[in-house]
């Protein structure tokens, strides 16, 4: 993938991204002290943080990307330096490692 566009849809998901992790802490419930709704409250919370969670991680390993095009290592593997293959780079832009390693890597 050429680094420009892989630049351009990196940093577009990186606003998209920013925009949905601000609107979450804008509607993230407050937990509820009243018995009859902290269950619900609790679980309205959790949900919420764990949305933030993964928005936070997926945001990071966008701009972990955009540090490897100003690094001129986007599009290798972090793994074993090899290239990602173009149409796992045409998926997720944001992919830092080769199917093999990733799949080591989600082993771990």
């Amino acid at each position: 993938m050429d680094t420009a566009v892989a630049r351009s849809r990196l940093e577009s998901m990186l606003d998209d991204l920013d925009r949905s992790i601000a609107i979450l802490r804008g509607e993230s419930p407050e937990r509820d002290s009243s018995a009859a709704d902290a269950g619900a409250g609790l679980t309205a919370h959790d949900r919420v943080e764990a949305a933030l969670e993964s928005l936070e991680r997926h945001r990071r390993a966008v701009a972990a990307a955009l540090d490897r095009i100003v690094a001129g290592t986007y599009g290798r593997c972090v793994g074993c330096g090899r290239p990602v293959p173009e149409g796992r780079l045409e998926a997720r832009p944001d992919a830092a490692r080769c199917l093999p390693c990733q799949s080591e890597h989600d082993r771990r």
